[in-house]
């Protein structure tokens, strides 16, 4: 069996009494990081007797194999090094495998970063869509951004610290004066949470920040799709960033349902305002 144990995001209080029970009792473990597995342990005072198994995003693919050949006969405690595994962390490869091979796979459930913040934004959380990492890449971020302008929904991203300020900017480029909220350092002791309109995030974040970061925005609660003033504006971010106007508009009216031919002729219109 493969028992997926979510893990504190910060606070060593959040450790349920099954994660506990299970860390001590499991013969096998298969960890993100091992050394930040040991130091969990240690912070929760106590000792693993566990086989230890390194997982991560460079070896899962050759991982598998081996852990499922002793998945078939014992259980194996599967953590990240924070949070739930599989949730843009290793996991997935193994448990897809696993599920394949008709071995049971079951869940230790705990700490999440994405619901803890959206808990606290303040925007809807009855609908959500989670989108993980933002791209590096600020042309890769643009087109992540633009894909989700007619999005209903409230979406989470996680973002690094050193990027927040040019991915908060850009999407107010794109999303104009959303709602939204940047949370960092969820349960630890400098936790914080701001709210404001995206433009005012992104002046907030010009500071230098440290922790890890989820970012809310909400979603677009216009039931006629997106606005055409801000479709225009997405059209000439995307030319200004290199591409046609023709192949821009194609592209952005395409992403929010609207005419082609509308959409063009809105933004020559627009330019000669």
């Amino acid at each position: 069996m493969l028992i997926l144990a979510a893990t504190p995001i910060g606070n060593l209080s959040d450790s349920s009494r099954r994660l506990i029970e299970h860390l001590t009792s499991a013969k096998y473990i298969a960890a993100e990081d091992t050394r930040t597995l040991l130091k969990l342990a240690q912070g929760l005072g106590i000792k693993l007797e566990a086989k230890l198994y390194s997982l991560h995003e460079h070896n899962e693919g050759d991982r598998v194999e081996q852990l499922l050949e002793i998945a078939k006969a014992e259980d194996v405690l599967v953590v990240s090094d924070a949070g739930m595994p599989t949730i843009s962390d290793p996991g997935f490869v193994l448990v897809r495998a696993a599920i394949e091979a008709g071995i049971e796979v079951t869940v230790i459930p705990g700490p999440s970063a994405v619901l803890s913040a959206l808990s606290v934004s303040g925007l809807a959380t009855d609908r959500f869509t989670f989108e993980g990492f933002l791209p590096r890449k600020a042309g890769e971020r643009g087109q992540i951004f633009t894909s989700l302008l007619t999005e209903k929904r409230t979406m989470i991203f996680f973002e690094s610290p050193h990027r927040i300020h040019e991915s908060l900017a850009q999407a107010a480029e794109v999303f104009g004066e959303r709602r939204a909220s940047v949370s960092r350092e969820l349960t630890k002791k400098f936790e914080e949470t701001v709210r404001g309109n995206l433009s005012e995030l992104a002046q907030w974040a010009k500071a230098e920040l440290k922790g890890e970061l989820v970012l809310c925005i909400a979603g677009n609660t216009d039931e006629s799709a997106a606005e055409m003033s801000q479709l225009i504006e997405v059209v000439e971010a995307l030319k200004a960033s290199g591409k046609s106007l023709k192949v821009s508009v194609a592209l952005i009216a395409g992403i929010a349902g609207v005419s082609k031919s509308e959409l063009y002729d809105q933004t020559i219109a627009s330019r000669a305002e």
